[in-house]
């Protein structure tokens, strides 16, 4: 009985999961905002790259 008490209190006190949540929350903000710049930037790109293509054929 005492052992399995002393089990629970160590489960309660255990604070690594709790690390590792924020970790994964950290982790997953990170990514979002890569993934949001890497679209405005891609898109951003794909206009330059149409209006370059245009202004090159206007040329020849």
């Amino acid at each position: 009985m005492q052992t399995g008490i002393k089990a629970v209190m160590r489960w309660i006190d255990d604070e690594g999961g709790v690390t590792a949540i924020e970790y994964a929350l950290l982790a997953s903000l990170i990514a979002m905002a890569i993934v949001v710049a890497v679209m405005t930037l891609g898109t951003s790109l794909g206009g330059l790259y149409q209006d370059v293509a245009a202004r090159i054929t206007a040329a020849t």
